[in-house]
């Protein structure tokens, strides 16, 4: 786990994604956000899903991003872009604090001792073939 507190992560999100989208157009609308959720049930992202992690989508934070979207829709377009921003720093911020599957590995702080192994002398290669 992390050592960083959940509010200076989201405030390197913010910065990130501020840069990312310099502007309100760079911010996703909310019909790619429905796009989104829709293509999540096709059947062919399902069968992958299926596939790769033994069960289905789960499609619903897609549904809350739109529900997000429509309910920011009518703020100034540079209002909306901060708080688009604010919400998904927010979400990465929470995903990176949160356990995951590299959590299962201990940071090493020296090397391992003897390692790399020494290579042991070839001494197969020095005898004569008679």
């Amino acid at each position: 786990m992390s050592s960083t507190s959940f509010e200076t992560a989201v405030k390197q999100e913010e910065e990130y994604l501020r840069k990312v989208h310099p502007t309100p157009e760079e911010v996703p609308g909310c019909m790619k956000l429905l796009d989104d959720f829709l293509l999540c049930h096709v059947m062919g992202n399902q069968l992958k899903s299926m596939y790769r992690y033994g069960q289905m989508s789960v499609c619903s934070p897609k549904l809350e991003e739109f529900k997000y979207c429509m309910t920011i829709k009518s703020l100034h377009p540079e209002e909306r872009r901060n708080a688009w921003i604010r919400h998904r720093a927010e979400w990465w911020a929470s995903r990176r604090l949160a356990k995951s599957s590299e959590d299962v590995w201990e940071l090493r702080t020296e090397p391992l001792k003897n390692w790399p192994p020494a290579s042991p002398e070839v001494t197969t290669l020095s005898r004569t073939i008679d």
